[in-house]
């Protein structure tokens, strides 16, 4: 990365030079420039409605085929994020994970990938008609929550299953844990198979040597980084990277061009033009600041009696070999408050809004915009709800997570037939065509496409009357699950299954 170029915004400035020739518009969208809604334009401002361009206009570019402004912001982002091709996105990081999927394989093919994957992989798969091979993630007994996936896994997984086409890995997940990526890299690419990683709450790994590795430091072939979440780029702006090798970038860029749309946001394609310039050039001494906050905000934590946020003494254990440190997991086990009950009392008595609960956590994630007087709102908070609100109960889930569960379709083909609706007491036996998760640990109990057994509905039951909650069915309070119509669709299935 040269720091010289890396001090450019191409996209950005040709926005503000659009704005200052004063231009007049004959294109849409429609507002043009605020003028068209005026209600919304006096409360978000001038400037931001400015720039709410639409492509392909000149001296702006394309996003489905840059060759200008665009393609040289592409190609900074590429080389502050250390790989050799780089897509912005604006569609969320859920089109990149898609992107990926489509780019590696097709229909009846395979890909390794764990099983709390996030929802956008499930829909990658109907997508492209690739099925599962599935590695549990570690478990963590005490925060209950899923961990990273260990190399050994991987390995097994790929000699079990050799026509497998990639390798799909999260790093880090939600709660900052880290799997061995390098080692994981190296077991893949020996057996001729790339990696390909969901980095959504990763896009500040590369930036900081006391951050767990980057998927492209650790060698991996592509990654999807949410900038959005971490970066500082407005929501819903990522970044698709590639290393090329084991990738054609064209085959990525015509994946991508399938579900991308084709009217950008350019606010937010400029948000991430200016992002990367200030993790390229400030990223280090930004991010030093956030981990030192993180730190220092843990161990106050750490210190209110029956609270616990898990630090460094769990890396290198399985299943985390590195840890996020500005991943704040608040475990209340010890206060015998679920993390939904925590949830709610932030944010409605203490006005403090995490990013996610489950039944032991509430996380909260620390980053660049943080400081100390937002941190000693929440550590004051933690301390007055533990003092007021702690019981002596502690909550424990007493069943334990359904293994084995048997894949009868692919998921493209689950959610492509004929469907009916059963309450989910009395699906045993079926296949459901849909998802069904708890948090904690985040794993599906079922999958697209998979055998509804006597296990998984009591395990759902018994995670529904200790507090968890129970999503990704079209049912809100999933009471009711879709399951394939009848069984002549899996003998269907089996007579066409090479093409599903």
């Amino acid at each position: 990365m040269k720091l010289q170029e890396q001090q450019k915004t191409p996209l950005f400035a040709a926005l503000k030079k659009y704005v200052e020739d004063r231009t007049v518009p004959f294109h849409v969208p429609g507002h043009k420039g605020g003028k068209g809604i005026a209600e919304f334009r006096s409360f978000v401002g001038e400037n931001i409605l400015s720039i709410d361009v639409t492509s392909g206009l000149l001296d702006l570019d394309s996003i489905c085929n840059p060759t200008g402004v665009i393609q040289e912001a592409e190609a900074l982002a590429a080389s502050a994020f250390g790989a050799d091709f780089a897509h912005f996105l604006v569609n969320g990081t859920t089109s990149g994970i898609q992107a990926m999927i489509l780019s590696v394989a097709g229909p009846g093919d395979e890909i390794i990938i764990p099983r709390n994957a996030h929802r956008s992989v499930i829909g990658g798969l109907i997508l492209s008609g690739v099925r599962p091979v599935y590695i549990k993630p570690v478990i963590h007994d005490y925060m209950g929550i899923a961990m990273g996936i260990t190399p050994e896994s991987v390995r097994r997984a790929l000699v079990e299953h050799p026509n497998a086409k990639a390798v799909f890995v999260i790093n880090p997940t939600y709660y900052g844990a880290a799997s061995d990526l390098r080692k994981i890299v190296e077991i893949a690419h020996s057996y001729g198979k790339p990696v390909i990683v969901d980095e959504a709450h990763g896009a500040h790994l590369g930036f900081h040597p006391d951050l767990p590795l980057s998927a492209m430091e650790a060698g991996a072939d592509m990654s999807a980084v949410s900038v959005h979440k971490l970066l500082g780029s407005m929501t819903q702006s990522s970044i698709l990277l590639v290393k090329s090798g084991f990738i054609d970038d064209r085959r990525v860029k015509s994946a991508l061009n399938l579900t991308q749309t084709t009217s950008p946001s350019y606010p937010l394609l400029a948000s991430l033009d200016v992002a990367r310039k200030q993790a390229a050039l400030k990223g280090r001494k930004m991010l030093e600041s956030t981990i030192q906050l993180c730190q220092r905000t843990r161990e106050e934590l750490n210190e209110i009696k029956g609270i616990y946020v898990m630090g460094s003494e769990i890396e290198g254990t399985e299943g985390c070999y590195a840890l996020d440190p500005t991943k704040l997991a608040i475990n209340l086990r010890g206060i015998g408050l679920s993390g939904f009950e925590a949830e709610k009392l932030l944010k409605y008595e203490y006005h403090i809004q995490m990013e996610l609960s489950d039944l032991y956590n509430v996380l909260a994630v620390g980053t660049i915009g943080d400081n100390e007087e937002s941190m000693k709102i929440l550590v004051n908070a933690i301390k007055d709800i533990a003092q007021k609100y702690g019981k002596k109960n502690v909550i424990k889930i007493t069943a334990e997570f359904p293994e084995n569960q048997e894949m009868v379709v692919s998921p493209r083909f689950a959610f492509y037939s004929e469907k009916r609706v059963i309450p989910l007491e009395e699906a045993e036996g079926e296949i459901s065509t849909e998802m069904l998760m708890a948090y904690p640990p985040g794993i599906p109990i079922i999958c697209p496409g998979e055998r509804v057994t006597k296990e998984v509905i009591e395990y759902a039951k018994i995670l529904r009357t200790e507090g968890c909650q129970l999503q990704g069915t079209q049912d809100p309070e999933a009471r009711t699950l879709m399951v394939l119509a009848d069984k002549e669709s899996v003998k269907y299935y089996e007579r066409i299954k090479e093409v599903v």
